[in-house]
């Protein structure tokens, strides 16, 4: 008896960390409304239905790259001074948001090598401590709309 081809999808993760400094206006704040000091451990994931010629979802070494460039502004900043962050209200959701995006222009920039320009999608959790965490995913196309099944079949 074989077993049907399953509907796969792979996925690629990598991780960094940033400290950052921001206050976030509004009552249901509380104490965070004052300035204050957040560090967020960053984690990206790149997925896709089928691995590409080389065997891989993207290059690792490209997307750990990319996710540190696109943190390194952010990192050992204020945010509420960030130009491209004027007018946000820098919460943990914002943040993963506003890094997705900055991933996800590099990805169609072919930056990440591999599969950057065939991805099913992308989420970017920031964890604010070993507890809690936020996270936002980009979805470029429904999964399981390429040819699916393992690489060996």
């Amino acid at each position: 008896m074989s077993l049907p081809a399953p509907a796969v999808e792979y996925a690629v993760t990598v991780e960094d960390s940033m400290m950052v400094a921001h206050s976030l206006p509004g009552e249901v704040f509380g104490p965070a409304q004052a300035l204050h000091g957040a560090t967020y451990v960053v984690r990206a994931t790149f997925r896709r239905d089928a691995l590409d010629s080389d065997g891989i979802v993207v290059d690792i070494g490209a997307a750990t790259g990319e996710l540190a460039d696109v943190l390194s502004d952010l990192t050992y900043s204020n945010l509420d001074d960030h130009p491209e962050l004027a007018g946000v209200v820098t919460t943990t959701e914002a943040l993963a948001a506003f890094v997705a995006h900055r991933l996800l222009a590099r990805a169609a920039a072919g930056r990440l090598s591999g599969g950057g320009d065939d991805l099913t999608s992308l989420t970017v959790e920031l964890g604010e401590n070993p507890r809690a965490a936020a996270s936002v995913t980009a979805r470029l196309r429904e999964p399981g709309s390429a040819a699916t099944g393992w690489p060996w079949a």
